[in-house]
């Protein structure tokens, strides 16, 4: 059944909602919780799934993803016939791009006819969750579904952002809207809804029937779940597969997060920092996988005032050095340097950033290699950052790669 499923990681988007951290890169790419990207956890998913036949398609901004799926991800055996393979959009039915998420599938439609595969999986690669996907697609198989979509409740004022769907008592699918205003409940919880998760099985004749038909259709915007599944569900059976309800080989936790958003984005590295975190990182049973470089631990040192470097409830990563700073619930990624009597609190540090002197940082997220000097203050005074910076609805204020300071 595995080995006869072939795994499309949708990993194309742009992340406008993510500017600007997606400035120079694509959303899945984004760094996570110290060390890993966010396509790291669907990944994950599949290696511990026993999947081995993967398909990335890019489209935006793809260098910084394709770089790391090859420096970490170039783990199967492809004389075996395994492999992660990145599929840039490159024109093969017709003379345009990746045009929605249906058409990203229906453009590599001979990548699916010649692998000989049963069954297709297609994934998000923008999502932070744990899941094994083995019982998703024997559920599938054994309901003989024409499509099966993974399904979640979230509060009824959140749904609107997602595909809902309404189920009969069999978890037969009687109606989907994608994205709807007035989002209908369950209904035997009033103030929840049951939302597409964005992973969907589809037999592959199916597929190809549905992908070939929508191609053609002037009126499609060539996205599942706005044209594909809302009119399959009328003519054929499609089933909803409850996340959670079946763990497989992992521990669950039910976690899920589409981190789409500045906030959203950092709420989930901030859940990472909580006493018994919703999304466990030292799980022994379901590790993510990431690419690492060589870096020297991470330590604390005395600065030039003897003021001891010092973290409380923080992520460090290697090659971090704290010279005589404080480190207070955040989450710092390699070779940052944070230099005496600097205070840094609720807040994402990436990859060799340097805070000077005196400092202080709060609530906020600082790009790759910034080097705020000495005496700056920042993520206290919200219009004063939105005057130089991005500042988030929730007052997130995020400093650009790039950005000097003057």
């Amino acid at each position: 059944m595995l080995e006869e499923t072939l795994t499309f990681i949708l990993a194309g988007g742009a992340g406008s909602r993510l500017q600007p951290l997606t400035s120079d890169r694509a959303k899945p790419a984004v760094p996570f919780g110290g060390k890993y990207r966010i396509i790291d956890f669907t990944l994950a998913n599949c290696l511990h799934s026993e999947l081995r036949r993967i398909l990335v398609l890019t489209q935006y901004k793809s260098h910084s993803l394709q770089k790391h799926l090859r420096d970490g991800w170039s783990v199967f055996n492809p004389e075996l016939g395994e492999y992660i393979t990145t599929i840039p959009a490159q024109m093969r039915r017709g003379l345009g791009w990746y045009d929605g998420t249906a058409d990203a599938i229906y453009q590599n439609l001979y990548l699916i006819e010649r692998s000989g595969a049963k069954y297709v999986l297609i994934l998000s690669g923008d999502h932070i969750y744990r899941m094994d996907y083995a019982p998703l697609i024997k559920a599938h198989v054994d309901s003989g579904a024409a499509a099966t979509i993974a399904c979640m409740n979230v509060d009824l004022e959140q749904a609107s952002a997602f595909g809902v769907m309404e189920i009969d008592t069999n978890n037969r699918i009687v109606d989907f809207q994608e994205k709807p205003p007035n989002p209908a409940p369950l209904s035997d919880q009033a103030e929840q809804a049951l939302v597409s998760m964005g992973i969907y099985v589809f037999s592959m004749d199916m597929l190809k029937e549905l992908l070939e038909k929508d191609s053609s259709d002037d009126k499609s915007t060539h996205d599942f779940g706005r044209d594909i599944l809302p009119g399959l569900i009328r003519q054929q059976p499609v089933y909803a597969y409850s996340f959670g309800g079946h763990a497989g080989r992992v521990s669950q936790d039910n976690y899920w997060k589409d981190v789409g958003t500045i906030d959203s984005y950092y709420e989930a590295n901030m859940d990472l920092l909580k006493a018994v975190p919703p999304l466990n990182l030292y799980q022994d049973d379901w590790q993510i996988r990431t690419y690492q470089s060589q870096t020297p631990p991470a330590r604390t040192v005395p600065g030039e005032s003897g003021t001891e470097g010092i973290f409380i409830n923080s992520i460090v990563a290697g090659g971090t050095i704290i010279a005589g700073g404080n480190i207070s619930h955040s989450i710092i990624f390699k070779n940052v340097f944070v230099d005496d009597d600097a205070f840094v609190e609720n807040s994402l540090l990436f990859d060799g950033v340097r805070i000077g002197k005196n400092t202080r940082i709060n609530n906020c997220i600082i790009e790759k290699h910034v080097h705020v000097p000495d005496d700056e203050v920042i993520g206290y005074d919200i219009e004063q950052d939105r005057q130089r910076f991005s500042v988030s609805d929730k007052g997130i204020t995020v400093i650009p790669k790039g950005y000097r300071f003057t």
